[in-house]
């Protein structure tokens, strides 16, 4: 940090401190900016804004490199397990065979939910959504594993575990909910997406038949949504998190954020679009026009992102899997050739390209958990069950960074300037449009 930048304003200059991080990422300090000239900067969205420092994820949009603590996002994908990867995520490195298995076994002895919250499903409408299921019952398991105001070691790693593996219990609970059917409890013999699976599909009188194929395909579903920097969902749980609640509460409010179609609802829009043009009998082709013309309401959907500039790496690794588990005996599905057709087309259209328009993680991973026979309703509790190893990441960096302070963005005030209080007697009619309802 020996570099500044000259700032001008108000005919002063100012030095702002320059943060280069270790890919040569820049950020220019304005910590300082408002005691110094009494000015804050306007940022919409924070697209500009870095809100922390953060040794978790790197990623690079112009590029299209996304890496977990260093490691590609190829090679994970290719060689490793979710429970592998967030165990890399939340503890800095890649776990030995021994730590391996403890981190497993803790998973597995965490899964079970208090028995007492099986009362709380009972409660809710049988249509209830499952992610309004599961972020409320995920901010209750604070009720029933309180948390102590000083965390050591042990507590930390269980509550740790809880999350990780409960989150996974309860939205496959939340799933028999919606359907009507008895809840299937967790098995110790099974791995994490297997357990899933069967806690998801098994019944009484259904004995679900695990493919391994599909298990791979969700386990790297959410290996490749367990982190992606500071995200909405992800600046949430930091946000809360930096009141200093319960992590019970943070992480439920970043599944909260993530219920949203502009975050981890995207997929189920590309599979509302696909769906809609494979009904229509076209090929992509009309669709692409339409998405093109500015007085149309159709937009192609899972393509372009906030921060890729080039093909998301994520999008390639799911579409080698779309080839793979489609081409499956019984698997075709004619939303997937015209998902094809249509990244075909936008790639060699000047009108995507030069907007930057490539096709995100949404385009196909979406098509994998249709594929997987994962019902709709559930597309955005898979994403919460990859993301939450990443949120608690974050949490536990949040935690021990003596530099952490409470989240408190600033503003631009808009609105009226002072004004005297009217007697309620003396006050006029309001002006025309805006009369209050009656």
């Amino acid at each position: 940090m020996n570099d500044t930048a000259t700032l001008k304003y108000g005919g002063k200059e100012f030095e702002l401190p320059i943060h280069v991080g270790t890919e040569n990422e820049k950020a220019i300090d304005i910590m300082n900016l408002r005691s110094q000239t009494g000015a804050v900067t306007l940022d919409e969205g924070y697209a500009n804004t870095g809100s922390c420092r953060s040794a978790i994820t790197y990623l690079d949009g112009e590029k299209g490199i996304l890496r977990y603590r260093g490691y590609p996002i190829e090679e994970l994908a290719a060689r490793s397990r979710f429970v592998e990867v967030a165990y890399l995520l939340m503890y800095g490195d890649l776990p030995t065979p021994k730590q391996l298995t403890a981190f497993s076994t803790l998973l597995n002895e965490s899964s079970l939910i208090h028995e007492d919250m099986r009362h709380f499903f009972l409660a809710f409408p049988n249509n209830a959504h499952p992610m309004g299921l599961l972020t409320t019952m995920v901010a209750s398991l604070a009720t029933f594993y309180p948390v102590p105001d000083e965390l050591g070691e042990e507590e930390e790693n269980k509550i740790i575990a809880n999350l990780v593996s409960q989150v996974r219990t309860i939205a496959a609970f939340s799933y028999k909910k919606f359907i009507g059917e008895p809840v299937i409890y967790p098995s110790h013999k099974l791995r994490f997406v297997e357990n899933f699976l069967s806690m998801m599909f098994s019944s009484p009188v259904n004995n679900y038949q695990q493919d391994p194929d599909v298990v791979k395909s969700i386990d790297t579903f959410l290996i490749l949504h367990a982190d992606h920097e500071q995200n909405c969902s992800t600046s949430t749980v930091r946000m809360v998190g930096s009141s200093l609640a319960n992590v019970y509460a943070a992480i439920s409010a970043g599944i909260a954020a993530l219920w949203g179609k502009r975050h981890g609802g995207a997929n189920q829009e590309v599979i509302s679009m696909l769906s809609s043009i494979v009904a229509s009998g076209d090929d992509g082709h009309r669709f692409i026009e339409q998405a093109k013309d500015k007085n149309s309401k159709a937009r192609l959907m899972g393509f372009g992102h906030r921060v890729y500039k080039t093909f998301d790496p994520r999008a390639k690794i799911l579409k080698e899997l779309c080839h793979k588990l489609l081409n499956k005996p019984g698997m075709a599905d004619p939303m997937f050739d015209v998902a094809l057709r249509l990244e075909e087309v936008a790639l060699k259209d000047d009108y995507f390209l030069s907007r930057n328009l490539y096709p995100n993680v949404d385009f196909y991973s979406g098509l994998i958990l249709k594929a997987a026979n994962i019902p709709y309703n559930m597309f955005t509790v898979l994403f919460a069950i990859g993301r939450t190893p990443g949120w608690l990441a974050h949490w536990l960096e949040m935690r021990v960074d003596k530099d952490s302070r409470i989240a408190r963005p600033r503003q631009i005030y808009t609105g009226p300037a002072l004004r005297n209080y009217i007697p309620l007697e003396k006050r006029s009619a309001p002006p025309a449009g805006k009369e209050p309802p009656e």
